[in-house]
Formats: structure tokens, C-alpha cells, sequence
């Protein structure tokens, strides 16, 4: 039998090459746009790609079902409710597709998506029930899905209740579990983990979530503390929903005087080297999201303007084309070109360069404390905040920074922080993109590492 997993891990995704390896047909199961690996793997192992199978209607990233089945010849195949504009086989609950002795099974578990389904795999060569289950976004490891991405949030909620108790938790205890994203997405809560699976008697007997047998109080829990909703994600779906994208996006190398051109222009430069070579020396007015750190592509998404071109920065060109890669994989795909040669171009044609300092957590509480006044921009979600903050510090998630937020004088230094230094980086380049004229990127560590201190915080439990 065939059972690989892949791992996007900058989205926190995973995708299924299912098979028989003596037929030597496989499908591949919510594929990533980047298909390479699922050729590989196919020519390695000897099958042929056949089939694609969808969970639903994906809302936090670009599917590569289009370019797949292109590849292959591969039949997509989705629940009937999906309703895509695409060619494809609809199926209903109960559908099963044969992979020579494997068996895939349909089990519609809608709330995520309307047309959300998981697919439960039997080998018949070693017994009828199923041995794993696909649970795409329904069932995680460590947490269940967030259930506002197409529905009103309760009535997705009241739709995750009955997938779980009524179908996925009636599986076997020891059936595995496989999910469609790990921890890191924006599909999933808190709890989600990064561990590849589970098992279903592991995760009834260890969600405490999933002990709640009242339907009421389930969807009450479901929905307190939602998230902000995946950037762009009817955007997404829109396009996972359209004609079959079958190729990538194709970019332009562009000298340093085209770069400024498009900035003059209105594209916004987007710099993807590390936070500390963007504080060191970057573009002025650029923005600082590191490829080099899981989330890149959601970080951009929620910056991105569809009608905004992007220009890239990397430390080289092929920095800039894989940062280009993971854009198109949430969307982005107005892209203006990469700066050829990375900065060093930029510093070899001896152009102007913008820097921001750096500041420790407790070089910020000494400053806070005893030195000249400091302002202080919080960076993190609002559920973070709630749980504990600087005192006298203003807050705004750096995916919200569209000027200089209120309560900040663009005069006076401000200190950037959120909980490690990453989202701090992006929102210190904003701030100085809006126009402030001292900004500070708090560094190695955040919020959390005050409170460790224990120097105060307000609103802690």
C-alpha cells in the first residue's frame, strides 16, 4: 500500500499520496500548488497519479489540483455542494473509490465547509474497517476547526458538533488520524499541534472539547476566542473554485532603478531576508517579512493588496523566486518582479538604504522604567493581549497598522513588540512605512518574556 504525507509547512498544510502499489494507481488528497513532490514520489513508487480527491473548498490557500491534473491526466474529484466552475466528478457521502486494494471511503462532515468531506481509507487485504481517516479540516491533532469561513460561526459550529459525534468519533479507537493541517494554521485553534497524527481513541480520550457532549454549550465553546479569519480567504476560495489554474506564476528579474521605478509607481516592496539584515539595512519603505520563518505567506496575505503590485527582495535570486513561489500559494500573484542580485545590487549602485534599531526585552524595561520616554506598540491578536500586556503600551495586530495607529505620536520613539520578535519586525517596518520617525524592533523575546521576569503586566490573569 501506498501512504505518504506532505508537509507545506510555511502554511502548516498537509496532502495524502494514497495507493496500491502492486495496481500501481495512487490519488493525491487536497494537493499544495507546488505538485513537484507528488510526481517524484509517483515515479519513485512506480504509480500513476489518477485521481485527485478535494476535502472541500479550500480558504487559506491555492490549490494545485488545476496544474495536477494537467500533469496527469488525473480525474478531480469533490463533494457535490463544492459546486466548483471546474471539470470534475462530484461525489456524495458514502462514495468510495477503489485504488486497487486500498479503499477510499466518502464521509461527509460538513460545518468547516458546507462541503466538507473526510475519507476514511480500508486496506481489504487486512480487514473491512477503516485503519486512518483523512480528516482534512474537521478533526486535528489537539483541536477541531474553526467553523466562520463560510457559514455564520454558530451554524458551522452546530455542523462540526454532529461530524464529530456522529461520524468521525463513531470510528474505531484505534483508526489514525490524519489531518489536513498541522500547527500554524489559520484553519485551526490554539490547540492544534504540530505532531503529523493521531489517533481517534487518542484525541476522544485527550481534546477536552470533545468530551462535551451538550450540543449548545459545544458551540458556545467553538465559537468564543475565534481568531482573525485567513487574509484574502473568499479570495482564495474564488480561485480554487474558478477555471483550473494550470501553470505558475512567471516573474521578472528587475535592476535596482526598476525597483524604485514600481515603488514610485505604488507597488509595495516586500523584503524577505531575516528581520536582523532588514533592521541592519533595507529599502526605504519596504516591508520586512522573513521567507526564512514559517507563515510568510499568510504574513503577506494580510498586507497584500490585489490590486497593489508586489516587488520582492531577497538576500538572492533564488530567495526572491521561492518567496514568490509560497505568494501565489495564498493568492498573490500580482507580483511586479524580485530584485536581481538581492540588496546587494541595491548596495553596489550606492542607492539610499533605511535601518531600524534594535532593542532586548529587558534593555525595553530598562528604558521603560528609568530612561527618557518610550512608547511602546503591542503587535500580537487580541486574544494575546487580553491575556497580559505593558502597562501604558497601545495595541494593534500588525496585520491591522494601515497608518500610524492612534495614541502614537509619529515624533517620538516607539518600541515594536509582539511575543518572539518575529511579528514585531513587520510591524516596525509598517510603522516606519507610515512614517514614524523613530522606531525600535523589539528582539529576542516579547511579552512573554517580561512577564517571565515578572515586571508587571496588565489584564493577566
Amino acid at each position: 500500500m501506498i501512504f505518504r504525507q506532505i508537509t507545506h509547512d510555511d502554511l502548516g498544510c498537509a496532502s495524502y499520496l494514497v495507493g496500491d502499489d502492486d495496481s500501481g494507481v495512487a490519488a493525491v488528497v487536497d494537493p499544495r500548488l507546488d505538485i513537484d513532490e507528488y510526481l517524484r514520489l509517483a515515479r519513485y513508487l512506480g504509480a500513476r497519479i489518477e485521481h485527485v480527491l478535494e476535502t472541500h473548498n479550500h480558504a487559506d490557500h491555492v490549490s494545485g489540483h488545476g496544474r495536477l491534473a494537467a500533469s496527469t491526466g488525473a480525474t478531480i474529484h469533490i463533494h457535490r455542494a463544492a459546486a466548483p466552475e471546474y471539470d470534475h466528478e462530484p461525489f456524495d457521502d458514502g462514495w468510495e473509490l477503489a485504488l486497487g486494494k486500498l479503499v477510499v471511503r466518502a464521509l461527509h462532515t460538513p460545518g468547516h465547509r458546507p462541503e466538507h468531506t473526510a475519507f476514511a481509507l480500508i486496506d481489504t487485504e487486512r480487514g473491512p474497517e477503516p485503519w486512518a481517516v483523512l480528516t482534512g479540516d474537521s478533526l486535528f491533532v489537539g483541536g477541531i476547526a474553526r467553523p466562520d469561513l463560510a457559514v455564520d460561526p454558530r451554524e458551522g459550529a452546530h455542523g462540526i458538533f454532529h461530524s464529530l459525534h456522529d461520524r468521525l468519533l463513531t470510528l474505531p479507537d484505534t483508526c489514525e488520524v490524519w489531518p489536513g493541517h498541522l500547527g500554524g494554521s489559520m484553519c485551526g485553534g490554539p490547540g492544534i499541534d504540530l505532531k503529523v497524527s493521531s489517533t481517534i481513541g487518542y484525541e476522544r480520550a485527550h481534546q477536552e472539547v470533545l468530551d462535551v457532549v451538550d450540543e449548545d454549550e459545544f458551540v458556545e465553546r467553538a465559537v468564543a476566542g475565534l481568531g482573525p479569519q485567513p487574509p484574502n480567504f473568499r479570495a482564495i476560495v474564488a480561485i480554487n473554485t474558478g477555471p483550473l489554474a494550470r501553470r505558475l506564476v512567471q516573474v521578472d528579474p528587475l535592476t535596482p532603478r526598476q525597483v524604485e521605478q514600481h515603488q514610485r509607481d505604488g507597488a509595495m516592496v516586500v523584503d524577505v531576508r531575516t528581520e536582523l539584515q532588514f533592521d541592519d539595512a533595507h529599502i526605504p519603505g519596504a516591508i520586512c517579512i522573513t521567507v526564512l520563518r514559517a507563515g510568510f505567506g499568510s504574513r503577506l496575505a494580510w498586507l497584500a493588496d490585489h490590486d497593489q503590485p508586489v516587488v520582492v527582495v531577497g538576500r538572492d535570486d533564488d530567495d526572491a523566486r521561492g518567496a514568490i513561489g509560497l505568494a501565489a500559494s495564498v493568492g498573490v500573484t500580482n507580483v511586479a518582479g524580485y530584485l536581481a542580485g538581492g540588496m546587494t545590487s541595491w548596495r553596489e549602485d550606492q542607492l539610499r538604504v533605511a535601518r531600524i534599531p534594535r532593542m532586548t526585552v529587558p534593555e525595553l524595561h530598562d528604558r521603560w522604567e528609568d530612561g527618557p520616554p518610550l512608547q511602546v506598540l503591542d503587535v500580537r491578536e487580541v486574544s494575546e493581549w487580553e491575556s497580559g500586556h505593558i502597562p501604558g503600551s497601545v495595541h494593534v495586530p500588525y496585520h491591522d497598522i494601515e497608518a500610524i495607529p492612534d495614541g502614537i505620536d509619529p515624533a517620538a520613539p516607539v518600541a515594536v513588540i509582539c511575543a518572539s520578535g518575529q511579528r514585531a519586525a513587520v510591524g516596525a517596518s509598517l510603522l516606519a512605512r507610515h512614517g514614524a520617525d523613530e522606531v525600535v524592533h523589539v528582539v529576542d523575546g516579547g511579552v512573554g518574556s517580561w512577564g517571565r521576569h515578572g515586571w508587571p503586566l496588565e489584564g493577566a490573569p
